[in-house]
């Protein structure tokens, strides 16, 4: 497997802003009033590291079943999706506290869980399935969405709220719609060419 810094570089700045006023951002706060901050981020980086895992093995597994131009259409279609996604989501007045409690020992088992299962089909995974199957490089795709969730979930643990205090939870989404867009045209145009 090669790895490709620019996809990297490409991949971390999406998933990030994807990520940053999401759902498991708060419930990593959440989770650090109620343990120590370096428990739960190792609990949610766990659960990240896994889930990015599941994602890139799915996009990639798309490229190899499917022709190169349906491959296309299917992630235009997914990044037009995360793109209303988004923007619906930008319209909320506030992103949703989840304070689901696993029946759990510790407290980084607890992130782990809440992590783990509020992560499932959220717009981040679906995105880091999408660049697995558009840029072919799913070490660089791996690589650059954990790091972003792993620097989203540091930041939650660190005190999170402060970021949300000077950008809108709707600007981000609506930016994030955006860029997805921009995203599933690019696809599209490269799938008709």
């Amino acid at each position: 497997m090669k790895l490709d810094p620019r996809i990297i570089a490409t991949v971390f700045p999406l998933i990030l802003v994807g990520e940053l006023p999401d759902k498991t951002m708060f419930a990593s706060l959440l989770l650090s009033t109620r343990g120590r901050p370096l428990s739960v981020w190792l609990g949610a980086a766990g659960a990240f590291l896994l889930h990015v895992a599941i994602a890139t093995t799915v996009g990639v597994g798309l490229f190899h079943l499917l022709p190169h131009r349906v491959v296309e259409v299917f992630v235009a279609a997914l990044f037009l999706f995360g793109a209303v996604y988004a923007w619906r989501e930008g319209a909320k007045q506030e992103a949703e506290l989840i304070e689901h409690e696993a029946a759990a020992h510790t407290v980084l088992t607890t992130a782990f869980i809440v992590i783990f299962l509020a992560e499932w089909g959220d717009l981040t995974q679906i995105l880091t399935a999408n660049f697995a199957a558009r840029y072919h490089s799913p070490l660089s795709v791996a690589i650059g969405s954990t790091l972003a969730l792993w620097t989203v979930a540091a930041a939650a643990v660190a005190g999170g709220q402060g970021i949300l205090r000077w950008i809108p939870v709707t600007v981000v989404r609506k930016f994030t719609a955006a860029v997805l867009l921009v995203l599933a045209g690019s696809s599209l145009w490269l799938a008709l060419r």
